[in-house]
């Protein structure tokens, strides 16, 4: 009978409680949708970082990862390259060898960081055989060509080259000698982050070897799984499997991403929490001229033999149903509205460069969680009995002789 009665009285002025369902549903819709395109940009982040670059997975020596060192090579890669092939979810593993050195043409020098792959392996791992702009990623088996590399846009205009131009590397050698190789351009990439663009390049495992006058060598291996929910018990395992080695994930790889990960959740609970704080008050006041409207009759309920326990019930309740009646809505409207542009994407590509400089996509998705919304009900549902405590508390203080007296 309660239910009934609360859910009928928020009705009985229909202009009032309308235009405070709106104001919540205006009001979660814009949050909402802020929040998601807050997480859209720290998932595109996240995802670009791994999908370009790290991986989900890296495995080096100790040494290595300390100093960068070319002589700190991988014992026995074959073994270790058959421990990650024994994981599930297992997306595809690639060897790199990893140096430091320079890239010179003939008007300008940059540092670079050397990257040398097997092309088939290194598709498995990183997205960059896809976001070449000018000219071509390697041969599958890598054996067709001599002394070819694929460098970043912003290298690429640093040095004033392009497409078939030639540029030298030069790094130091197992002995500590400098060696020089020309390299013939066969590809030009460009990622979200300009940065990455300007320092890495990336060459035949093979051509390293000869110009080093070396055997296979490996300096890391870069593990890609299916879906990144399954990177704690990949990671566990190998780490168990290898413990001479450091393993390491993504967020210990790089983490300015994983503070990001985990402090974007906190941020938009506290954000959205604060527009919730905001509508409380104008629920508040909603609730409060609703009590003052109906004085003679909470009066009469209570003469009659209505415990105030239950009065104060009611109020709770009536509140209850307003707050949810406007936060489902506003999730109804926020859902359609963030899945529309989740697929279709925001093109923000005028503010490419600027967002280039911070490594996010041109091409914002917006996204929210599950969860999130488990969240905001909860939500929700606090600021809604916390808004209707005060009125309801002056509902149960009234006196029934005197409110029923009342006009």
């Amino acid at each position: 009978m309660i239910l009934s009665l609360a859910w009928r009285n928020i009705w009985r002025n229909r202009r009032r409680s309308l235009i405070i369902i709106s104001a919540i549903t205006a009001g979660l819709l814009s949050g909402l949708f802020a929040s998601a395109l807050l997480f859209g940009m720290s998932d595109s982040l996240v995802s670009s970082t791994i999908n370009r670059d790290i991986g989900h997975i890296q495995i080096h020596t100790a040494q290595f990862e300390n100093e960068k060192l070319l002589r700190d090579t991988l014992p026995d890669p074959q073994r270790i390259m058959g421990e990650v092939r024994k994981q599930e979810h297992l997306a595809g593993a690639a060897e790199r060898i990893v140096m430091e050195g320079m890239a010179s043409s003939a008007s300008s020098s940059n540092g670079i960081k050397i990257v040398g792959i097997n092309p088939l392996q290194e598709k498995s791992v990183t997205d960059i055989y896809k976001q070449v702009i000018s000219g071509n990623y390697f041969d599958n088996d890598g054996t067709k060509h001599i002394n070819e590399i694929v460098i970043g846009q912003k290298l690429a205009e640093n040095l004033g080259v392009k497409v078939r131009s030639k540029i030298v590397l030069s790094f130091q050698d197992f002995q500590g000698s400098i060696v020089y190789g020309a390299f013939r351009i066969r590809g030009i990439f460009r990622t979200e982050s300009s940065g990455f663009d300007k320092s890495t390049v990336f060459v035949l495992q093979k051509d390293l070897l000869r110009l080093l006058n070396s055997g296979p060598v490996s300096h890391e291996i870069v593990v890609k799984l299916s879906s990144v929910e399954y990177v704690d018990s990949v990671y566990s395992r190998l780490k168990s499997a290898l413990p001479a080695l450091s393993v390491k994930n993504w967020k210990e790889l790089s983490p300015d991403l994983k503070l990001m990960d985990e402090v974007t959740g906190l941020q938009l609970n506290i954000f959205l929490g604060i527009i919730l704080f905001a509508l409380a008050f104008g629920i508040t006041n909603t609730m409060l001229m609703s009590v003052v409207e109906r004085v003679r009759e909470f009066g009469v309920l209570m003469a009659i033999g209505m415990k105030r326990s239950r009065v104060f019930f009611m109020i709770i309740l009536e509140t209850v149903f307003l707050s949810l009646a406007g936060g489902i809505a506003g999730m109804v409207l926020a859902s359609a509205l963030i899945a529309y542009f989740g697929a279709a994407g925001i093109d923000l590509s005028m503010f490419s460069q600027g967002f280039a400089q911070w490594n996010f996509s041109p091409v914002l998705k917006p996204t929210l969680p599950l969860f999130f919304y488990f969240t905001i009900t909860l939500m929700i549902l606090a600021s809604a009995v916390l808004s209707a405590v005060y009125p309801a508390v002056k509902a149960i203080r009234l006196k029934p002789a005197s409110a029923i007296r009342t006009y």
